[in-house]
């Protein structure tokens, strides 16, 4: 069995699952570099942001995922199947609902107060866009995601709570991890 965190990691999950700060987290204890999808996604700019080309967009990703070593982590699903293929454990970030309003309510004040940073502007508009978004994901994404990452058995950890990602995070800091394996869907 490895016994050392994996080389490239993806991770997924709805907007407040916590999937940056868990990238933020293992890159800074494992020295790994993670990248942000939404990154891959838009070029930033001022005033506004651009949203780079399909062709752009997955030669960007392309390219990360031709490193040694990585951590993607976002929402996005369609257009990420090279990032799961190449991914040695894919990491699903599945926290109950209310956990996720709360998070996304807790990241809107603390960015609005400049306590937090944002790649974009914290507006009313964004702030109802999130709550929509998670919306979407109880009753669709959820699902589509557990039927996409069906089709990679034996590297998926589906992660429902602060418990498990604790356990899991302690085993990797005594360089050990679970073994891998896939676990039956939630609702």
């Amino acid at each position: 069995m490895n016994t050392s965190v994996p080389k490239r990691i993806h991770i997924i999950g709805s907007v407040g699952s916590g999937k940056t700060t868990l990238a933020r987290t293992l890159s800074t204890r494992h020295d790994i570099p993670y990248y942000e999808l939404d990154n891959v996604v838009w070029q930033r700019a001022e005033p506004d942001d651009i949203r780079r080309s399909e062709a752009d967009r997955d030669r960007l990703l392309l390219g990360i995922i031709e490193s040694e070593r990585w951590i993607i982590e976002g929402a996005h699903l369609k257009w990420v199947s090279p990032s799961l293929q190449h991914a040695d454990l894919i990491i699903f970030l599945n926290p109950s609902y209310a956990t996720r309003v709360y998070r996304i309510i807790t990241r809107f004040m603390k960015q609005r107060l400049g306590i937090e940073q944002a790649h974009y502007k914290p507006t009313f508009a964004m702030f109802r866009k999130m709550f929509q978004w998670n919306e979407t994901f109880q009753r669709e994404g959820k699902q589509q995601i557990q039927c996409t990452l069906a089709g990679y058995p034996g590297k998926v950890l589906i992660v429902n709570n602060d418990t498990q990602l604790k356990e899991q995070l302690e085993l990797w800091n005594q360089n050990q991890h679970l073994p891998v394996r896939q676990q039956k869907r939630t609702s």
